[in-house]
């Protein structure tokens, strides 16, 4: 079950995620939060934007945060995000040490925190972040499937 003292995060990512459709760009999002609970790194895909293909919304986020605390390490961090992370995103936030995960829709095509891998808890690697997935699941799940039903009409 999700989690309600996410909310407010989640929809703090979904508002990240909807500034990546002026790019045309997939709409997820990402914050992250310190450990008193405050944003100190957002983003969005910029992957069209940008013509990056890291240019995704958890990875613009953990920048954006590494360079707020000022080092690679976000112990104590939360990194709340729209979808599922994919295997590039979920290495990433294991090798900056997030403390916790929160995520809201999943993802059966490459999710890799559960759905097709599940990179941040394997015991073999020296990080495993707690993850709490599913919060908001309804709305960020409606964000991408309105996106992707639009992408097949245009």
């Amino acid at each position: 079950m999700a989690d309600p003292t996410y909310d407010v995060a989640m929809r703090a990512a979904l508002e990240e995620a909807r500034r990546a459709l002026d790019s045309e760009d997939v709409p997820i999002g990402a914050v992250v939060l310190d450990a008193a609970g405050e944003v100190i790194g957002r983003g969005h895909n910029v992957r069209e934007r940008d013509g990056d293909p890291i240019g995704h919304a958890e990875l613009v986020a953990v920048r954006e945060a590494a360079a707020a605390v000022g080092e690679w390490r976000l112990t104590g961090c939360t990194l709340v995000v729209t979808l599922e992370p994919c295997t590039m995103c979920a290495g990433a936030i294991v090798l900056a040490r997030l403390d916790r995960l929160v995520f809201g829709a999943f993802d059966p095509k490459a999710g890799a925190v559960g759905s097709l891998w599940d990179v941040v808890r394997d015991r073999r690697l020296n990080h495993r972040p707690e993850v709490v997935p599913g919060v908001l699941r309804g709305e960020c799940s409606a964000l991408l499937d309105d996106f992707f039903a639009h992408q097949r009409l245009g």
